[in-house]
């Protein structure tokens, strides 16, 4: 399954879309004013499904995930040189992007591939596709996703 993250051109917090392979809307992600980032995600019906939200404070950056009022887990970026790399407290994942910064794979605690996350380029804004094997973990993903891309405007 395969999904495009497109961040809304004009908005004055954080507003992302997310569609599916058909170009309907799936997601649609509106940040807060908060301290930090703080996205929260609405289904296609307008439901809040669940939240990203910063931790402040923290050495490295850090995100707490929620689904629904459920916590869900938590993504912190490692110390890396080259590479960037990511720890989720959630499913046992591990994230690892390459040099740019652009693509990221997402791995099981066996090393199989959860999920492919590549950036588009020449696009106005971020923009991701993001290629999961597994539906059920479309939110979860999502959620990553938003985080890797808050983290990497904070340090901007």
């Amino acid at each position: 399954m395969r999904l495009l993250f497109k961040q809304r051109l004009f908005s004055w917090f954080d507003s992302y879309d997310i569609y599916n392979e058909a170009g309907e809307t799936v997601f649609t992600v509106k940040g807060q004013f908060a301290w930090g980032h703080c996205l929260k995600i609405f289904d296609g019906l307008g439901n809040e499904v669940g939240m990203v939200k910063e931790r402040i404070f923290t050495f490295l950056p850090k995100f707490e995930m929620y689904m629904g009022e459920s916590y869900l887990g938590c993504i912190s970026k490692e110390f890396s040189f080259f590479k960037p790399r990511y720890n989720i407290e959630c499913n046992g994942w591990q994230v690892e992007g390459n040099i740019l910064e652009w693509d990221y794979r997402v791995t099981d605690t066996v090393g199989n591939t959860v999920a492919i996350v590549n950036k588009e380029l020449f696009n106005w804004t971020d923009t991701y596709v993001i290629d999961l094997i597994d539906p059920c973990n479309m939110l979860p993903l999502l959620m990553l996703v938003l985080a890797i891309d808050a983290e990497k405007c904070s340090r901007k």
